[in-house]
């Protein structure tokens, strides 16, 4: 389950302890500052890495015309992206807003905690997606579980071969963390999950997505310890 909101965000921006800053120096998007924070204590969080993968979706991901009239969006922005589509082979980039992008490593407890707060439902999510603000520069914010996506791979693994460690676990990890950020990602773009058509929309566009960052070589190598 994941979940969105224009409240927020919640990081220790500018200055948290722990964060960093990845600048796009080339391509034809704007260059965007990633502020990365890591509250997990057990996780290791390729910093560079990540700020690169967010630099293939800013640069590469394409919204497709069909999806346009599903997407979650201000009146204005998405007369703007109807405007760019010639015909149906039109493809949309530049998904994401403009602006620095916040992305926050926490334990279920802590999202837990901020899904309670922000959003009344104190239960464990996977990925809670913040709204910018556009005039402060600011894209949004992703917060995401690194215990759940660990746990949910060792679940499958288990079930899949009997048991659940080393080198598969952590790349299915690193994979499984990094679709809660494509995932975050697209709820900025205007994706969004929670009617069974945009379901389906918001489920194809992480496809692409993945694919995208495996094309790249782009997928982060997140570890836990």
């Amino acid at each position: 389950m994941s979940a969105r909101s224009k409240v927020g965000p919640v990081s220790d921006r500018p200055t948290a302890a722990g964060d960093t800053k990845g600048r796009s120096q080339t391509g034809p998007t704007p260059a965007r500052t990633v502020a990365i924070t890591n509250r997990h204590p057990r996780l290791r969080v390729p910093r560079a890495a990540v700020a690169r993968a967010i630099r293939v979706l800013d640069e590469q991901f394409q919204i497709l015309p069909g999806d346009v009239r599903h997407l979650s969006l201000p009146r204005t922005r998405l007369a703007s992206l109807k405007s760019k589509i010639k015909n149906r082979k039109s493809k949309i980039q530049f998904a994401c807003p403009a602006g620095e992008l916040s992305l926050v490593f926490l334990t279920d407890p802590a999202l837990a905690k901020i899904h309670g707060d922000f959003m009344g439902d104190p239960t464990a999510t996977d990925v809670i997606t913040f709204e910018g603000d556009a005039t402060a520069g600011l894209a949004g914010e992703i917060c995401v579980s690194a215990e759940t996506a660990w746990q949910y791979v060792g679940a499958r693994l288990a079930r899949a071969h009997g048991r659940a460690r080393g080198t598969p676990l952590q790349q299915s990890f690193a994979a499984e963390l990094t679709l809660y950020l494509v995932h975050g990602w697209l709820h900025l773009a205007g994706y969004d999950d929670l009617a069974p058509t945009k379901k389906r929309r918001m489920r194809a566009a992480e496809a692409r997505a993945m694919k995208l960052l495996q094309a790249a070589g782009a997928v982060p190598e997140f570890r836990m310890k």
